[in-house]
């Protein structure tokens, strides 16, 4: 392990946002990790290490690299398109360190939240993706068979974080292409 100073930390931060786009907190996390083992493993003082990483992060935040606001609402605007509940994209947004004004600004911000349809879209989104309900290939089978599938495609649904309801409109569809 290298020994952290300023200039490490800086170029180890642009690395990673280089790479991945991050909110301040979770760059603050990963940056303290760095400290502290570098503490452990020279015996130096970690609060110096603290002391540079949030004026680093202050510092980009200045700069317009770490965006907090930006960062959620590409965020939950990926979860959405791929599926996600707002259930959980509000789980994951604030497991990223955001604040509920955050979260809560980046939900009113998706597509549909409006009229009340982001929870919907992402729910087809879902189950289109996992081949759910009326977007399984392999229809025609026996009813016993289609009503087991049923509960087990409502148990997905529910386990992503949507609510009844919406699960089973959207499992009980004859015409994917009519929700």
């Amino acid at each position: 392990m290298k020994r952290v100073s300023s200039a490490y930390l800086d170029r180890a931060a642009l690395h990673y946002l280089e790479r991945f786009a991050s909110s301040s907190a979770n760059l603050r996390k990963l940056l303290l990790r760095r400290v502290d083992a570098s503490a452990r493993a020279h015996g130096t003082d970690p609060a110096e290490g603290r002391e540079w990483v949030e004026a680093l992060i202050q510092r980009y935040q200045r700069q317009g690299i770490l965006n907090d606001g930006l960062y959620a609402e590409m965020k939950a605007g990926g979860l959405q398109r791929r599926g996600g509940s707002t259930r959980m994209i509000r789980q994951k947004l604030t497991a990223k360190g955001l604040d509920d004004g955050q979260v809560e600004a980046a939900l009113a911000g998706l597509e549909g939240a409006d009229e009340g349809e982001a929870e919907m879209k992402a729910a087809i989104a879902y189950a289109r993706r996992r081949r759910l309900g009326g977007f399984r290939p392999d229809r025609g089978l026996p009813e016993e068979e289609v009503r087991a599938r049923r509960d087990k495609d409502i148990a997905a649904m529910a386990r992503a974080g949507f609510d009844l309801e919406t699960a089973r409109r959207v499992i009980d569809a004859d015409d994917p292409s009519a929700l």
